[in-house]
This record gives structure tokens, C-alpha cells and sequence, in this order.
């Protein structure tokens, strides 16, 4: 396969990323587009001009987006020695992040049913509706706790 061939097949699948991003966790598209290309760069570490040519954003755009995933944990800055720019990498616990935050959300949101169940009280209806949601979030906790995150 020719450079370019495999370069658009790249760049599709970041599209993938990209809508996935933005459609199940409301990120906007660039941001899902400099997830993706660091999901499948080679090498694994690429400057800020790299990402920002390969992904066809603006520097501006791209390094405020660079500093939220930077600082949420998603992404790191790596210095090399002797040079001046920087680089970025994906974090290898990068999803494990992402999927412990969702549980961590998830959670809360437990500990709100459990009052929500003392506030309806008995077994009428309206604890009925929440208790549905208190077990769904209990099943999940308890399968995650079964089966943590290996890598």
C-alpha cells in the first residue's frame, strides 16, 4: 500500500475516533482528532507541528486543546534533551482514565439513588423508578470490582 493510501486510511479511522468523541462524550472534533492521531502515530511521540499537519488544525486551536488533555491526564508532554520543542504522547493508562472517571461518576450518581430510595420510602412506585437505577449502577460497580482493568 502506497504512503497515501495508508495515510487516508489513518485519517479515516481518526475520523471515527473523532465522531465517537464527540457524539458519546460531547468533545469537540479536534479534540477527539489529536486523540485519535496519538492513538495511531508512529513514532508514538510527535511535536505540536507534527499533530497539527497531520490532523490539518491550526497551532492556535491545537495547543489550547493540547494544555485540556495535558491537564486532565490523557496526554503528556515529553522533553528530549538538546531540542526545544515538545512532544506529545498518549498516556498508556490513558482509557483506564477514562473508564475509571466514567465509574467514579457513575458512583455518585449511586450514592443520589440510595437517598432517592430512603426519600420515596416503601416500595411504591417512585422508589420502584429509582431503585431501577440503583441496581443498574450496583451491577456495574460490582462487575468492575470483579474484573478491574489488567494491563
Amino acid at each position: 500500500m502506497s504512503g497515501d493510501a495508508e495515510r487516508a486510511r489513518l485519517l479515516r479511522w481518526v475520523e471515527r475516533v473523532t465522531d465517537f468523541c464527540a457524539e458519546e462524550w460531547g468533545l469537540p472534533p479536534i479534540t477527539g482528532r489529536i486523540l485519535g492521531w496519538l492513538m495511531i502515530c508512529d513514532p508514538a511521540e510527535q511535536s505540536a507541528g507534527q499533530i497539527a499537519e497531520a490532523i490539518q488544525a491550526s497551532r492556535a486551536s491545537l495547543t489550547s486543546n493540547m494544555r485540556f488533555l495535558t491537564a486532565i491526564g490523557l496526554v503528556r508532554k515529553v522533553r528530549r534533551s538538546g531540542e526545544r520543542s515538545a512532544y506529545y504522547r498518549i498516556e498508556d493508562d490513558a482509557w483506564q482514565k477514562v473508564i475509571q472517571r466514567k465509574l467514579d461518576g457513575l458512583s455518585a450518581f449511586g450514592e443520589i439513588a440510595d437517598e432517592g430510595i430512603a426519600l420515596a420510602g416503601g416500595d411504591d412506585h417512585r422508589a420502584e423508578r429509582v431503585r431501577a437505577a440503583h441496581d443498574s449502577l450496583a451491577w456495574l460497580r460490582d462487575l468492575a470490582a470483579r474484573h478491574p482493568l489488567r494491563r
